[in-house]
Protein backbone atom coordinates (compact mmCIF):
# COMPACT_ATOMS: atom_id res chain seq x y z
CA UNK A 1 0.00 0.00 0.00
CA UNK A 2 2.93 2.40 0.84
CA UNK A 3 6.33 2.50 -1.18
CA UNK A 4 9.68 4.30 -0.24
CA UNK A 5 10.20 7.07 -3.28
CA UNK A 6 13.56 9.26 -3.32
CA UNK A 7 13.19 13.51 -4.29
CA UNK A 8 15.61 15.61 -4.93
CA UNK A 9 16.46 18.20 -2.64
CA UNK A 10 16.07 22.14 -3.26
CA UNK A 11 18.06 25.26 -1.96
CA UNK A 12 16.82 28.53 -1.17
CA UNK A 13 19.46 31.26 -1.29
CA UNK A 14 18.87 34.10 1.95
CA UNK A 15 18.09 37.49 0.07
CA UNK A 16 18.68 38.96 3.61
CA UNK A 17 22.42 37.93 3.88
CA UNK A 18 23.02 39.09 0.51
CA UNK A 19 21.76 42.58 1.22
CA UNK A 20 23.95 42.86 4.23
CA UNK A 21 26.80 41.70 2.18
CA UNK A 22 26.46 44.29 -0.72
CA UNK A 23 25.79 47.00 2.04
CA UNK A 24 29.51 46.96 4.14
CA UNK A 25 32.08 48.78 3.05
CA UNK A 26 35.64 49.28 4.46
CA UNK A 27 36.67 52.10 5.59
CA UNK A 28 40.24 53.41 7.55
CA UNK A 29 41.31 55.94 9.76
CA UNK A 30 45.07 56.98 10.78
CA UNK A 31 46.27 60.12 12.73
CA UNK A 32 49.42 62.41 11.57
CA UNK A 33 52.55 61.96 12.36
CA UNK A 34 53.65 62.24 15.64
CA UNK A 35 57.32 64.59 16.12
CA UNK A 36 59.53 63.89 18.73
CA UNK A 37 62.52 65.97 20.46
CA UNK A 38 65.09 65.37 22.20
CA UNK A 39 66.40 67.98 24.21
CA UNK A 40 69.27 68.27 27.10
CA UNK A 41 70.69 71.26 29.41
CA UNK A 42 74.19 71.88 30.67
CA UNK A 43 75.86 74.24 32.87
CA UNK A 44 78.35 76.19 31.60
CA UNK A 45 80.81 76.90 34.49
CA UNK A 46 80.95 76.73 38.03
CA UNK A 47 82.36 78.86 40.93
CA UNK A 48 84.03 78.14 43.98
CA UNK A 49 84.07 80.73 47.02
CA UNK A 50 84.90 81.16 50.69
CA UNK A 51 85.74 83.54 53.76
CA UNK A 52 87.89 83.59 56.64
CA UNK A 53 88.12 85.57 59.87
CA UNK A 54 91.36 86.71 60.78
CA UNK A 55 92.95 85.34 63.70
CA UNK A 56 91.92 86.17 67.34
CA UNK A 57 94.99 87.10 68.75
CA UNK A 58 95.66 89.33 65.52
CA UNK A 59 92.29 91.02 65.82
CA UNK A 60 92.85 91.95 69.93
CA UNK A 61 95.81 92.99 69.40
CA UNK A 62 94.87 95.17 66.74
CA UNK A 63 91.86 96.28 69.19
CA UNK A 64 94.36 97.08 71.62
CA UNK A 65 97.08 98.84 69.72
CA UNK A 66 94.09 101.09 68.33
CA UNK A 67 93.02 101.82 72.24
CA UNK A 68 96.73 102.94 73.17
CA UNK A 69 97.18 104.94 70.33
CA UNK A 70 94.32 107.02 70.98
CA UNK A 71 94.40 109.22 74.10
CA UNK A 72 91.26 109.19 76.92
CA UNK A 73 88.64 111.62 76.77
CA UNK A 74 89.73 114.01 79.45
CA UNK A 75 88.19 113.47 82.64
CA UNK A 76 86.64 109.75 81.88
CA UNK A 77 88.89 108.19 84.58
CA UNK A 78 88.16 110.27 87.42
CA UNK A 79 84.23 110.45 86.70
CA UNK A 80 84.17 106.48 86.40
CA UNK A 81 86.24 106.56 89.52
CA UNK A 82 83.36 109.07 90.97
CA UNK A 83 80.65 107.18 90.43
CA UNK A 84 81.71 103.83 90.95
CA UNK A 85 80.50 103.23 94.66
CA UNK A 86 76.76 104.82 93.58
CA UNK A 87 76.16 102.57 90.15
CA UNK A 88 77.13 99.01 91.97
CA UNK A 89 74.86 100.67 95.25
CA UNK A 90 72.00 100.59 92.63
CA UNK A 91 72.61 97.20 90.87
CA UNK A 92 72.78 95.86 94.30
CA UNK A 93 68.88 97.18 95.22
CA UNK A 94 67.99 96.37 91.79
CA UNK A 95 68.52 92.98 92.53
CA UNK A 96 67.09 92.37 95.45
CA UNK A 97 64.12 94.11 94.33
CA UNK A 98 60.44 92.23 93.22
CA UNK A 99 58.73 95.49 91.95
CA UNK A 100 58.98 93.87 88.93
CA UNK A 101 58.27 90.09 89.50
CA UNK A 102 55.98 88.36 87.27
CA UNK A 103 56.55 91.49 84.80
CA UNK A 104 55.63 90.59 81.24
CA UNK A 105 56.09 92.46 78.48
CA UNK A 106 52.89 92.54 76.31
CA UNK A 107 53.59 93.05 72.75
CA UNK A 108 50.44 92.15 71.59
CA UNK A 109 48.56 94.48 69.61
CA UNK A 110 45.06 95.10 71.69
CA UNK A 111 42.86 94.67 68.98
CA UNK A 112 44.18 90.71 68.44
CA UNK A 113 43.13 90.03 71.68
CA UNK A 114 39.88 88.43 70.69
CA UNK A 115 38.72 87.11 67.33
CA UNK A 116 35.76 85.42 66.16
CA UNK A 117 35.96 81.71 64.95
CA UNK A 118 32.60 81.50 64.33
CA UNK A 119 28.65 83.24 64.37
CA UNK A 120 25.56 80.40 65.40
CA UNK A 121 21.90 80.83 64.47
CA UNK A 122 19.23 79.01 64.22
CA UNK A 123 17.39 80.58 60.79
CA UNK A 124 13.69 79.63 62.63
CA UNK A 125 14.61 81.70 65.52
CA UNK A 126 16.16 84.76 64.21
CA UNK A 127 13.13 84.91 61.82
CA UNK A 128 10.81 85.08 64.86
CA UNK A 129 12.81 87.70 66.64
CA UNK A 130 13.70 85.35 69.72
CA UNK A 131 16.62 86.59 71.66
CA UNK A 132 19.02 83.82 72.59
CA UNK A 133 18.86 83.94 76.66
CA UNK A 134 21.39 81.24 77.96
CA UNK A 135 24.24 79.43 76.53
CA UNK A 136 26.06 76.44 78.43
CA UNK A 137 29.23 74.59 77.30
CA UNK A 138 29.31 70.32 77.76
CA UNK A 139 31.73 69.05 79.82
CA UNK A 140 33.59 67.70 76.98
CA UNK A 141 34.23 71.38 75.78
CA UNK A 142 32.75 70.48 72.20
CA UNK A 143 29.53 71.39 72.14
CA UNK A 144 27.65 74.74 72.57
CA UNK A 145 23.90 74.35 73.63
CA UNK A 146 21.69 78.11 73.47
CA UNK A 147 18.07 78.65 74.74
CA UNK A 148 16.14 80.57 72.80
CA UNK A 149 13.48 83.09 74.43
CA UNK A 150 12.49 86.81 74.87
CA UNK A 151 14.30 89.50 77.51
CA UNK A 152 12.05 92.04 76.67
CA UNK A 153 7.85 92.86 77.38
CA UNK A 154 5.63 90.48 76.00
CA UNK A 155 3.56 87.52 75.91
CA UNK A 156 5.74 85.25 76.63
CA UNK A 157 3.55 82.72 77.93
CA UNK A 158 2.38 81.81 74.51
CA UNK A 159 5.53 81.79 72.43
CA UNK A 160 7.22 78.47 71.48
CA UNK A 161 10.94 78.56 71.74
CA UNK A 162 13.60 75.79 70.97
CA UNK A 163 17.09 74.85 72.59
CA UNK A 164 19.46 74.22 69.90
CA UNK A 165 23.49 72.74 70.31
CA UNK A 166 26.28 72.33 67.60
CA UNK A 167 29.13 70.58 67.72
CA UNK A 168 32.62 72.83 67.25
CA UNK A 169 34.41 69.24 66.40
CA UNK A 170 32.94 68.27 63.63
CA UNK A 171 34.30 68.98 60.19
CA UNK A 172 31.29 69.45 58.34
CA UNK A 173 29.84 72.06 61.35
CA UNK A 174 27.66 74.30 59.65
CA UNK A 175 26.80 77.68 61.98
CA UNK A 176 23.28 77.65 60.44
CA UNK A 177 22.49 74.45 61.10
CA UNK A 178 21.96 73.57 64.58
CA UNK A 179 23.11 69.36 65.11
CA UNK A 180 20.25 69.31 67.32
CA UNK A 181 16.68 71.60 67.83
CA UNK A 182 14.48 70.37 70.31
CA UNK A 183 11.05 72.47 70.13
CA UNK A 184 9.94 73.77 73.50
CA UNK A 185 6.04 75.37 73.79
CA UNK A 186 7.17 78.19 75.79
CA UNK A 187 10.45 80.46 76.81
CA UNK A 188 13.30 78.72 78.02
CA UNK A 189 14.85 81.40 80.59
CA UNK A 190 17.78 78.80 82.04
CA UNK A 191 20.31 76.50 80.45
CA UNK A 192 22.88 74.33 82.51
CA UNK A 193 24.67 71.23 80.88
CA UNK A 194 25.21 68.25 82.86
CA UNK A 195 28.77 68.12 84.56
CA UNK A 196 29.22 64.52 83.86
CA UNK A 197 27.00 63.31 80.76
CA UNK A 198 27.34 65.08 77.70
CA UNK A 199 23.99 64.52 76.50
CA UNK A 200 21.74 65.76 79.70
CA UNK A 201 20.84 69.55 79.27
CA UNK A 202 18.92 70.94 82.25
CA UNK A 203 16.13 74.17 81.94
CA UNK A 204 14.00 76.13 82.94
CA UNK A 205 10.77 77.71 81.31
CA UNK A 206 9.00 80.96 81.40
CA UNK A 207 5.69 78.63 82.51
CA UNK A 208 7.44 77.40 85.92
CA UNK A 209 8.56 74.33 84.94
CA UNK A 210 12.02 72.48 84.85
CA UNK A 211 13.02 69.90 82.19
CA UNK A 212 15.97 67.72 81.58
CA UNK A 213 16.90 66.71 77.83
CA UNK A 214 18.41 63.95 76.65
CA UNK A 215 19.71 65.04 73.36
CA UNK A 216 21.08 61.46 72.11
CA UNK A 217 16.87 60.59 72.38
CA UNK A 218 15.96 61.71 68.80
CA UNK A 219 12.75 60.57 69.22
CA UNK A 220 11.27 62.10 72.58
CA UNK A 221 14.36 64.15 73.98
CA UNK A 222 12.61 64.65 77.31
CA UNK A 223 13.85 62.75 79.97
CA UNK A 224 12.68 64.20 83.15
CA UNK A 225 10.50 67.48 83.81
CA UNK A 226 8.73 68.73 87.16
CA UNK A 227 5.55 69.35 85.16
CA UNK A 228 2.56 71.64 86.44
CA UNK A 229 2.06 70.29 90.27
CA UNK A 230 2.07 71.55 93.41
CA UNK A 231 5.35 71.56 94.14
CA UNK A 232 6.69 73.03 91.18
CA UNK A 233 7.28 76.80 89.80
CA UNK A 234 4.47 78.79 89.49
CA UNK A 235 6.61 81.91 88.54
CA UNK A 236 9.43 82.12 85.43
CA UNK A 237 12.80 79.82 86.78
CA UNK A 238 15.59 82.22 85.75
CA UNK A 239 18.59 79.91 87.09
CA UNK A 240 19.05 76.16 86.90
CA UNK A 241 22.26 74.17 88.10
CA UNK A 242 23.25 70.82 88.86
CA UNK A 243 24.56 70.26 92.11
CA UNK A 244 26.12 67.00 93.69
CA UNK A 245 24.19 64.13 95.67
CA UNK A 246 25.23 61.39 96.95
CA UNK A 247 26.24 58.30 95.45
CA UNK A 248 28.24 60.63 92.78
CA UNK A 249 24.70 61.88 91.10
CA UNK A 250 23.39 64.93 90.51
CA UNK A 251 20.04 66.92 91.60
CA UNK A 252 18.87 69.86 89.73
CA UNK A 253 18.66 73.57 91.72
CA UNK A 254 16.55 75.50 90.44
CA UNK A 255 14.95 79.47 91.18
CA UNK A 256 12.18 81.22 90.39
CA UNK A 257 11.15 85.15 90.46
CA UNK A 258 8.26 83.67 92.89
CA UNK A 259 10.81 83.57 95.80
CA UNK A 260 11.62 79.86 95.69
CA UNK A 261 14.76 78.00 95.16
CA UNK A 262 13.89 74.02 94.77
CA UNK A 263 16.24 70.87 94.61
CA UNK A 264 15.15 68.37 92.42
CA UNK A 265 16.38 64.56 92.31
CA UNK A 266 16.27 62.68 88.59
CA UNK A 267 13.66 60.22 88.81
CA UNK A 268 14.48 58.48 85.30
CA UNK A 269 12.36 55.35 86.07
CA UNK A 270 8.98 57.54 86.62
CA UNK A 271 10.50 60.50 84.06
CA UNK A 272 9.93 63.02 86.52
CA UNK A 273 11.65 65.03 88.76
CA UNK A 274 11.29 65.12 92.51
CA UNK A 275 11.26 67.68 94.71
CA UNK A 276 13.38 66.77 98.00
CA UNK A 277 14.03 70.19 99.40
CA UNK A 278 12.41 73.69 99.01
CA UNK A 279 13.66 76.82 99.97
CA UNK A 280 11.59 80.07 100.31
CA UNK A 281 12.64 83.75 100.92
CA UNK A 282 10.64 86.29 102.48
CA UNK A 283 11.73 89.86 103.16
CA UNK A 284 10.43 89.54 106.79
CA UNK A 285 13.67 86.77 107.38
CA UNK A 286 16.42 88.38 105.55
CA UNK A 287 19.17 89.13 107.79
CA UNK A 288 19.43 92.69 108.73
CA UNK A 289 22.99 92.58 109.42
CA UNK A 290 23.98 95.40 106.40
CA UNK A 291 20.32 95.75 104.72
CA UNK A 292 18.47 97.90 107.53
CA UNK A 293 18.53 100.04 105.03
CA UNK A 294 16.57 98.42 102.77
CA UNK A 295 12.37 99.24 103.13
CA UNK A 296 9.87 96.21 102.65
CA UNK A 297 7.32 97.48 101.40
CA UNK A 298 5.23 95.59 98.81
CA UNK A 299 5.14 92.11 98.35
CA UNK A 300 7.00 89.90 101.04
CA UNK A 301 8.34 87.44 98.54
CA UNK A 302 11.95 87.92 97.77
CA UNK A 303 11.73 87.13 93.80
CA UNK A 304 15.07 85.51 92.77
CA UNK A 305 16.77 86.55 89.53
CA UNK A 306 20.52 85.05 89.84
CA UNK A 307 21.79 82.12 92.18
CA UNK A 308 25.56 80.94 92.28
CA UNK A 309 26.95 77.98 93.88
CA UNK A 310 30.11 77.93 96.17
CA UNK A 311 32.73 75.68 94.28
CA UNK A 312 34.48 75.20 97.35
CA UNK A 313 31.55 74.99 100.26
CA UNK A 314 29.02 72.83 99.46
CA UNK A 315 26.28 74.16 102.02
CA UNK A 316 26.75 77.47 100.31
CA UNK A 317 25.04 79.14 98.04
CA UNK A 318 24.46 82.91 96.90
CA UNK A 319 20.78 84.81 95.91
CA UNK A 320 20.39 87.94 93.88
CA UNK A 321 17.31 88.85 93.84
CA UNK A 322 14.60 91.60 91.49
CA UNK A 323 14.74 93.84 94.38
CA UNK A 324 18.38 94.74 94.76
CA UNK A 325 19.02 92.16 97.38
CA UNK A 326 22.34 89.73 97.43
CA UNK A 327 22.11 86.89 100.11
CA UNK A 328 24.35 84.25 101.44
CA UNK A 329 22.46 81.07 102.07
CA UNK A 330 22.95 77.51 103.71
CA UNK A 331 21.27 74.12 102.71
CA UNK A 332 21.19 73.15 105.81
CA UNK A 333 19.19 75.78 107.47
CA UNK A 334 16.34 74.28 108.74
CA UNK A 335 14.46 77.41 109.75
CA UNK A 336 11.13 77.05 109.03
CA UNK A 337 9.91 79.67 106.12
CA UNK A 338 7.38 81.94 106.65
CA UNK A 339 5.32 81.30 103.83
CA UNK A 340 2.19 78.89 102.32
CA UNK A 341 3.45 76.02 101.14
CA UNK A 342 0.29 75.60 99.22
CA UNK A 343 0.32 71.99 99.35
CA UNK A 344 4.10 71.30 98.92
CA UNK A 345 5.25 68.00 99.94
CA UNK A 346 7.69 68.93 101.21
CA UNK A 347 8.33 72.01 104.09
CA UNK A 348 9.81 74.92 102.92
CA UNK A 349 12.97 76.38 104.84
CA UNK A 350 14.27 80.07 105.45
CA UNK A 351 18.17 79.52 103.68
CA UNK A 352 19.42 82.98 104.28
CA UNK A 353 22.10 83.52 106.89
CA UNK A 354 24.12 87.10 105.17
CA UNK A 355 22.72 90.01 103.61
CA UNK A 356 25.38 91.76 101.72
CA UNK A 357 24.51 95.63 101.03
CA UNK A 358 21.85 96.06 98.65
CA UNK A 359 21.53 97.26 94.89
CA UNK A 360 20.04 99.70 93.21
CA UNK A 361 18.36 97.49 90.88
CA UNK A 362 17.53 93.37 90.17
CA UNK A 363 20.73 91.35 90.50
CA UNK A 364 21.04 89.83 87.02
CA UNK A 365 24.41 87.37 87.72
CA UNK A 366 26.59 86.31 90.40
CA UNK A 367 29.99 83.75 90.17
CA UNK A 368 31.95 82.76 92.50
CA UNK A 369 35.28 82.82 91.68
CA UNK A 370 37.24 79.26 91.06
CA UNK A 371 40.83 80.65 92.88
CA UNK A 372 39.39 81.76 95.70
CA UNK A 373 36.81 80.13 98.31
CA UNK A 374 35.50 83.63 99.95
CA UNK A 375 35.52 85.79 96.48
CA UNK A 376 32.60 86.56 94.02
CA UNK A 377 31.00 88.93 91.56
CA UNK A 378 27.86 90.19 91.17
CA UNK A 379 26.07 92.74 88.36
CA UNK A 380 22.68 94.19 87.17
CA UNK A 381 20.96 97.35 86.16
CA UNK A 382 23.04 99.87 87.74
CA UNK A 383 26.32 99.08 84.95
CA UNK A 384 28.94 97.51 87.94
CA UNK A 385 30.62 95.34 88.34
CA UNK A 386 30.91 94.53 92.48
CA UNK A 387 33.98 91.95 93.43
CA UNK A 388 32.49 90.91 97.12
CA UNK A 389 33.93 89.10 99.56
CA UNK A 390 31.87 86.63 101.51
CA UNK A 391 33.34 88.19 104.74
CA UNK A 392 31.99 91.67 104.20
CA UNK A 393 28.82 93.57 103.62
CA UNK A 394 29.83 95.87 101.29
CA UNK A 395 32.12 95.18 97.70
CA UNK A 396 35.61 95.13 97.78
CA UNK A 397 35.36 96.73 94.47
CA UNK A 398 33.33 98.17 91.48
CA UNK A 399 34.14 98.35 88.21
CA UNK A 400 31.67 100.71 85.36
CA UNK A 401 31.14 98.29 83.00
CA UNK A 402 28.07 99.97 81.07
CA UNK A 403 25.97 102.59 80.94
CA UNK A 404 23.55 100.28 80.48
CA UNK A 405 22.00 97.18 81.96
CA UNK A 406 24.70 93.77 82.66
CA UNK A 407 23.27 90.63 81.89
CA UNK A 408 26.06 88.17 83.23
CA UNK A 409 29.25 88.57 84.34
CA UNK A 410 31.47 85.37 84.98
CA UNK A 411 35.23 84.83 85.91
CA UNK A 412 38.07 83.12 84.01
CA UNK A 413 38.74 79.68 84.35
CA UNK A 414 42.18 80.05 83.69
CA UNK A 415 42.84 83.42 84.71
CA UNK A 416 42.58 84.25 89.22
CA UNK A 417 42.15 88.00 88.43
CA UNK A 418 40.05 88.30 84.57
CA UNK A 419 35.76 87.90 84.52
CA UNK A 420 33.91 89.02 81.39
CA UNK A 421 30.92 91.13 81.59
CA UNK A 422 27.75 90.98 78.73
CA UNK A 423 25.90 93.98 78.75
CA UNK A 424 22.97 95.47 77.54
CA UNK A 425 24.92 97.79 74.57
CA UNK A 426 25.61 94.70 73.06
CA UNK A 427 29.54 94.74 74.36
CA UNK A 428 31.42 92.36 76.02
CA UNK A 429 33.89 93.74 78.48
CA UNK A 430 36.64 91.83 79.85
CA UNK A 431 38.31 93.10 82.75
CA UNK A 432 41.94 92.20 84.46
CA UNK A 433 42.20 93.08 87.72
CA UNK A 434 46.16 92.93 87.42
CA UNK A 435 46.44 96.17 85.69
CA UNK A 436 46.83 99.26 87.51
CA UNK A 437 43.94 100.89 85.07
CA UNK A 438 40.20 99.27 85.78
CA UNK A 439 39.19 99.73 81.96
CA UNK A 440 38.80 96.64 80.06
CA UNK A 441 42.11 94.78 78.92
CA UNK A 442 39.53 93.80 75.62
CA UNK A 443 36.26 94.53 74.27
CA UNK A 444 34.45 92.28 72.36
CA UNK A 445 31.63 93.92 69.68
CA UNK A 446 29.59 92.39 66.91
CA UNK A 447 26.35 92.59 65.75
CA UNK A 448 24.49 95.76 65.13
CA UNK A 449 23.46 99.02 67.28
CA UNK A 450 20.96 98.03 69.59
CA UNK A 451 21.53 94.17 70.16
CA UNK A 452 22.16 93.69 73.69
CA UNK A 453 24.71 90.23 74.90
CA UNK A 454 22.62 88.74 77.10
CA UNK A 455 24.38 86.00 78.25
CA UNK A 456 28.49 84.28 78.03
CA UNK A 457 30.02 81.18 78.75
CA UNK A 458 34.28 80.28 78.94
CA UNK A 459 35.07 77.19 78.31
CA UNK A 460 36.56 75.18 81.08
CA UNK A 461 38.37 72.20 78.85
CA UNK A 462 39.25 74.89 76.01
CA UNK A 463 40.12 77.81 77.82
CA UNK A 464 40.86 80.11 74.53
CA UNK A 465 36.54 80.06 73.65
CA UNK A 466 34.43 82.30 75.18
CA UNK A 467 30.78 81.68 73.40
CA UNK A 468 28.22 85.19 73.49
CA UNK A 469 24.69 85.00 72.77
CA UNK A 470 22.64 88.15 71.33
CA UNK A 471 19.22 89.55 71.17
CA UNK A 472 19.45 89.09 67.55
CA UNK A 473 19.14 85.68 68.44
CA UNK A 474 23.03 84.77 67.09
CA UNK A 475 26.22 83.23 69.19
CA UNK A 476 29.74 83.85 68.66
CA UNK A 477 32.21 81.80 69.18
CA UNK A 478 35.42 83.93 70.02
CA UNK A 479 38.95 82.79 70.42
CA UNK A 480 40.88 84.98 73.18
CA UNK A 481 44.53 85.11 72.63
CA UNK A 482 46.93 84.09 75.57
CA UNK A 483 47.71 87.34 77.28
CA UNK A 484 43.60 86.37 78.45
CA UNK A 485 44.39 82.76 79.18
CA UNK A 486 47.88 82.18 80.50
CA UNK A 487 48.33 82.59 84.64
CA UNK A 488 50.95 85.00 85.34
CA UNK A 489 53.52 84.14 88.21
CA UNK A 490 51.80 86.43 90.84
CA UNK A 491 48.34 86.63 89.89
CA UNK A 492 47.39 83.90 92.76
CA UNK A 493 48.95 86.56 95.43
CA UNK A 494 47.31 89.36 94.10
CA UNK A 495 44.30 88.02 94.17
CA UNK A 496 44.62 87.18 98.12
CA UNK A 497 45.10 90.79 98.40
CA UNK A 498 42.14 91.81 97.27
CA UNK A 499 40.63 89.18 99.12
CA UNK A 500 41.98 91.04 102.05
CA UNK A 501 40.85 94.05 101.54
CA UNK A 502 38.98 95.82 104.05
CA UNK A 503 35.64 96.97 102.08
CA UNK A 504 34.83 101.17 102.93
Amino acid sequence: MFSDEGLESVNIQSVWRKSQQSAQESRGCQTKAVHSAEAEVQTVSTTVSGTQTEPQQQATEQFLQQDHDQPEPPGLKDFLQRVEDAVIRELVRNARSHAFDGFQVNWENHSHLVSCLHCLQHPSAVERGLHVTSVSWSHTGSVIACAYGRIDDGDWSTERSCVCTWNLDRRSLNPKQADVVIDVPTAVTALCCHPNEPALIAGGLYSGEVVVWDTSRTQDPILVQTGMSADSHREPVYQVAWVPLQKKEFGVLSASSGGRVLLWTVDSDQGRLVLSAAYALVRQQVPHSSSSSFKTRGSSTVGVTSLALSPWDSDTFLVGSEGGLLLRCSFSSQMPASASSEGQSVTLRAPAVFSFRPRSGPVHSIHCSPFHRNLFVSAGTDGLAHVHSLLQASPLLSLRVSDSYVFQVQWSPTRPLVFAAATGQGEVQIFDLGRRSLRPAATIEQGGAGQAATCLAFNCQNPHLLAVGKTDGTVGIWQLSADLTEQSPRESSQLEQIANQVAG
